[in-house]
């Protein structure tokens, strides 16, 4: 397996999941990040500090479990020069089936938070599994007839696993309401953001006015206001687009991100990065051939 990040989730969209049990530092430091996969980290040594829809959050001891949902934005900050952790991707594909299979199910936690700290043994029993779908990940689909069904159903055991670990603190943890009209908020902005880019368009989905809306925002975000949000979340997702998909035109970039014309879209991204798509573009390129 490639050991660059891109070359991990490429992994993962091919078999439907990818591990790496000992993964060093993050090469994307200051740039936001936002997949349509599951990740999850699971701190090895050391420490690091990142923002999660612009809330921040520290992983600082061992065994520290992070979750990453699909469509959410990661902004790594720091590492310390001694960080590892244990990396697992999740494909869409995989992800849709095991919410399918565990239907009842509240997602949503684990965006109100993310980080949950696992003890010794429980560590011990998900490293286990994490065995079990390494093996499984041997066989390919002709040897394996029902691979993808076992990869299914040993993460629906992780994931009971987990459910079963953080009962604790799940029922102790209580979200003001602020916080919780933001996590709606980011919630909305992943289902809509094709849609809408309209601040108003969100604060009725929420039946706020759009001043009341905006107050509530800046004051969980330190400042920040819905409009802010959602220009770097769509930012965010064009330099996805940009970085992982070089035969896509700008065009098309545009028309899946929502914008009608290509040219409203240019006009979009430098008046929110200082900097045109195709610059970035030709950015990420030079990096590339360089690494």
């Amino acid at each position: 397996m490639a050991n660059s990040f891109e070359g991990i989730l490429q992994q993962a969209d091919q078999d439907g999941i990818a591990i790496v049990h000992e993964k060093h530092g993050w090469k994307h430091l200051g740039q936001d990040m936002v997949f349509p996969h599951v990740i999850l980290t699971m701190t090895i040594n050391g420490s690091a500090r990142a923002f999660y829809d612009m809330v921040e959050v520290k992983t600082e001891k061992p065994n520290e479990l992070f979750v990453i949902m699909p469509g959410h934005v990661m902004h790594p900050i720091e590492y310390s020069e001694d960080y590892s952790f244990v990396l697992v991707v999740i494909s869409p594909t995989i992800f849709e089936d095991l919410r399918f299979m565990l239907f009842s199910h509240d997602y949503s936690k684990f965006h109100h938070a993310p980080l949950y700290t696992l003890t010794n043994e429980q560590r011990n029993i998900l490293h286990l599994l994490l065995l079990q779908l390494d093996k499984v990940l041997t066989y390919s689909p002709e040897t394996m007839p029902h691979r993808k069904n076992m990869i299914v159903y040993l993460l629906a055991v992780c994931y009971e696993y987990l459910n079963f670990f953080r009962r604790e603190i799940d029922k102790r943890w209580k979200v003001s309401r602020h916080n919780n009209l933001f996590n709606q908020f980011c919630n909305l902005v992943v289902a809509h953001y094709r849609e809408s880019r309209e601040v108003q368009f969100y604060a009725e989905k929420l039946n706020l006015t759009p001043k009341y809306f905006s107050k509530i925002i800046r004051e969980v975000t330190d400042g920040l206001s819905p409009a802010d949000w959602i220009e770097q979340y769509i930012v965010a997702q064009a330099q996805q687009l940009l970085k992982t998909h070089p035969s896509m035109t700008i065009q098309e970039i545009s028309f899946m991100l929502g914008f009608n014309e290509p040219a409203t879209f240019c006009r979009y991204y430098k008046r929110v990065t200082g900097q045109t798509a195709k610059h970035y573009r030709n950015e990420v390129r030079i990096l590339s051939s360089l690494s």
